[in-house]
């Protein structure tokens, strides 16, 4: 009796690994295998958002521009610049009466290429590039990368890239100094040693076969390739959207296969679930929306990024094709603020090697399901969205009714740093907001890993937030 009644009084968030039935268990190592295809085809926002409409079309989602009025059960997206995406399937009720938004972003941190990238030294040829997001620099020394992106020529033809993922192309690397000659550079802290500037990539190191004696020729056998495989010349790259990724594959990690490793799980961890979450809707109650947005790594500006207007520009056009086909400032905002939306964004996952930095009582942990954060930012909650009591508890509530594992915490120690979400961006229009996703490792590094049942169990929360809120 005396643990029954602990068990009632006491918070507990155990893992979910020891209490899984074997068909929950069957059911998450299948997600998880749809998961890490996915992601393995969708290293950047632009691949992430074409794949992405493939698969919704194949479920019946249209272009909203191609609909002149909408009713319940259409399925429409807009691609935001091709580097965004939002979707909706329309419910019961129509959007004017509020909406349930699941919002992810699908940039990760990463290298992209300086608009004069290329350049010869010593007989060896470098791409020059600027870091996008933050990174720890020296995890991106020695490790094999790919290079993925577009690039506009002069006559208006786009052209994309992918060199470095299949098993017979080449890969591309960025050198370190050997232990042997580094007493100086280990002396200097972790981010010094590696200094944005060097992380440049070598992407060749032959000469261009000529009896001309040609300026550059390292780098010229180089241009010749790319002129070769892409009609490009060097001018192009100042068009190019030109991103560097590891060249991995995500993987199981551990003798059971418990965890992921993969690149990328920031946050397409959250916007893998937030999209399946949309696609498995017919006709909800309320209408179901989906925004995978660009730029958050950077603060979400852009027109791409979750502050552009572009995607309440579908929003209204949603009101508007349910209704008269109009819709005042005034109508809109208070459709927005009746809506209410989870901003699925990761989190980090208590590790013991590191736990200096966080508070073990309010730590995620791995495997034990959702985290939820009813407030992130930095320090004195700086920047931070803060979700209403009220709505914590209806969140909560769903998850409990639908027997959904959660558990609750902050992003680290207070005075030790902290981070930010899209969740303040969409809070300001008086939508309820929460941040709520899947604990990480290795948050922003190369290579991150995650637990499969907390992947499973967000798809299924955020399934039951936006059927039951």
């Amino acid at each position: 009796m005396a643990q029954k009644k602990k068990n009632g009084l006491f918070a507990e968030y155990p893992n979910q690994y020891e209490k899984m039935s074997e068909e929950d268990l069957a059911s998450c190592m299948d997600y998880a295998e749809d998961y890490k295809a996915f992601i393995d085809i969708s290293k950047t926002e632009r691949e992430f958002t074409k794949n992405a409409i493939s698969a919704a079309e194949e479920l019946g989602f249209v272009p909203v521009s191609s609909k002149k009025k909408l009713k319940s059960g259409d399925k429409v997206y807009e691609s935001i610049k091709g580097k965004g995406l939002i979707l909706a399937v329309i419910g019961k009720k129509m959007p004017s009466e509020g909406m349930n938004i699941l919002g992810a972003h699908i940039d990760s941190p990463r290298l992209d290429l300086k608009p004069n990238p290329i350049y010869e030294d010593k007989e060896a040829v470098y791409f020059k590039t600027h870091y996008y997001g933050g990174i720890k620099k020296y995890q991106w020394t020695t490790i094999p990368l790919a290079i993925h992106g577009v690039v506009y020529t002069t006559d208006g033809k786009q052209h994309e890239i992918v060199v470095g993922e299949k098993d017979e192309d080449p890969i591309f690397y960025i050198t370190d100094l050997l232990p042997h000659l580094a007493y100086e550079q280990m002396k200097k802290s972790a981010n010094e040693f590696i200094p944005g500037e060097d992380l440049n990539v070598v992407i060749g190191g032959m000469p261009v076969r000529t009896k001309d004696k040609e300026k550059e020729k390292y780098k010229a056998f180089v241009l010749k390739y790319l002129n070769d495989n892409y009609g490009l010349v060097e001018k192009d790259f100042v068009t190019a959207e030109i991103e560097i990724v590891p060249s991995v594959k995500a993987r199981d990690v551990g003798f059971d296969r418990a965890f992921i490793a993969g690149y990328g799980h920031d946050d397409k961890v959250c916007a893998y679930p937030a999209l399946t979450a949309l696609f498995d809707q017919e006709r909800p109650e309320k209408t179901c929306v989906t925004m995978l947005t660009d730029k958050e790594e950077i603060g979400s500006y852009a027109n791409s990024g979750a502050q552009s207007m572009l995607y309440e520009n579908f929003l209204m056009e949603l009101i508007a094709k349910t209704g008269d086909g109009k819709v005042d400032l005034l109508s809109y905002r208070k459709a927005i603020a009746a809506s209410k939306m989870l901003s699925t964004d990761v989190s980090n996952a208590f590790d013991p090697k590191y736990a200096s930095v966080s508070d073990p009582y309010n730590s995620a942990y791995m495997s034990r399901g959702i985290k939820l954060e009813k407030y992130v930012g930095s320090r004195g909650k700086s920047g931070s969205n803060e979700a209403t009591g009220d709505f914590v508890a209806a969140i909560t509530g769903i998850f409990e009714k639908n027997s959904i594992p959660w558990q609750t915490g902050e992003l680290g120690k207070i005075d030790a740093g902290g981070g930010g979400t899209i969740s303040a961006y969409m809070a300001k229009y008086g939508m309820d907001v929460i941040d709520a996703g899947v604990p990480v490792w290795s948050m922003h590094a190369p290579y991150e890993v995650i637990s499969k049942a907390d992947l499973y169990f967000t798809y299924l929360a955020y399934k039951a937030f936006i059927e039951n809120i």
